[in-house]
């Protein structure tokens, strides 16, 4: 039988990894956030990219500006797309390989969410068999106590 003192140093140290834990989870659950946010962009930018290799030279568009706000513009060449490389570095590149640059962000993307959400379905599990271990163990110090 585990005596008191032994019980109640397991609670101090479940209660410190529960802690720990919940910042992982609360970690975790903002990667997951940021993620889907760059997935829905990149599902955005992908339709933008179908939608163009439909369009001819001089054909008026509505381009967004953020706010709910766009400007019209004239299309000067369909076939030539700036692609964001990351640090502010941007490279010219054809519709068709910048369709394939986009693709494989959201294939890579979809795998890393993929991976927090796991992630965090292992934290979570670990945070609810922690309660429930420091939850029997204050019922037992209690009785202890009584």
């Amino acid at each position: 039988m585990t005596t008191r003192s032994s019980q109640e140093e397991e609670l101090r140290k479940l209660s410190v990894e529960m802690r720990y834990l919940e910042q992982t989870a609360t970690a975790l659950q903002q990667r997951i956030s940021m993620v889907n946010a760059t997935l829905t962009d990149l599902a955005y930018a992908n339709a933008t990219l179908e939608g163009l290799e439909k369009e001819k030279e001089n054909a008026e568009m509505l381009v967004p500006i953020g706010g709910s706000s766009y400007v019209q513009v004239k299309l000067a060449n369909p076939d030539k797309i700036i692609v964001g490389l990351g640090a502010g570095v941007s490279v010219e590149k054809t519709l068709t390989d910048a369709k394939i640059t986009v693709t494989e962000r959201q294939v890579e993307l979809e795998k890393t969410l993929q991976s927090a959400q796991t992630q965090f379905n292992q934290i979570a599990e670990r945070i609810n068999s922690g309660q429930k271990r420091i939850e029997t163990l204050l019922a037992n110090v209690r009785q202890g106590n009584a």
